[in-house]
């Protein structure tokens, strides 16, 4: 009898503690309309790097550029259903690391006169090769923060609309 009481008292937190955080809303609400959507790296070695993500990882390709040459340039990987992985190949004026932080917006226009009421410097922002508009902020560390809406035909939108 003490146990079904102890586990049904257990059960009734668990099930009060999910009603009450609300872990998706307290995300959404906690960033003034951004959230996270990729992360940029330039990677060494491209094809391992892919073979890594793709087949141990199991992310896919959701998207990829390349240049005349055939080589590639870009390649979005889908974590999930609105998260990516951008890998870009390395080079002496971009080194192995983090390239940026990709922040969608919900309304990039809003943010960016936000920001620039605060006095930050933020380009209007310009259409990218993947039809999506952005624009860059640079965060105290030197970090890029890539501020994008992911819009109606942008390669991003694609992506998410057809994930399965």
């Amino acid at each position: 009898m003490r146990i079904i009481r102890a586990l049904a008292l257990f059960a009734a937190g668990i099930v009060f503690g999910m009603f009450m955080m609300q872990p998706s809303a307290a995300q959404q609400e906690s960033a003034k309309g951004l959230r996270l959507n990729h992360v940029g790296m330039y990677v060494k070695n491209f094809d391992e790097s892919m073979n890594f993500y793709t087949k141990t990882m199991g992310f896919r390709e959701a998207f990829s550029f390349k240049d005349k040459e055939g080589k590639p340039t870009l390649t979005y990987l889908q974590i999930n259903r609105d998260t990516f992985l951008e890998l870009a190949p390395a080079t002496a004026e971009r080194p192995v690391g983090l390239s940026h932080v990709g922040l969608w917006a919900d309304d990039l226009n809003a943010e960016v006169a936000a920001l620039r009421q605060q006095g930050v410097k933020v380009d209007d922002p310009r259409t990218a090769t993947t039809k999506a508009p952005l624009t860059n902020v640079i965060d105290p560390n030197g970090i890029r923060l890539e501020l994008l809406d992911i819009a109606q035909g942008s390669m991003q939108r694609k992506a998410i609309d057809g994930w399965k």
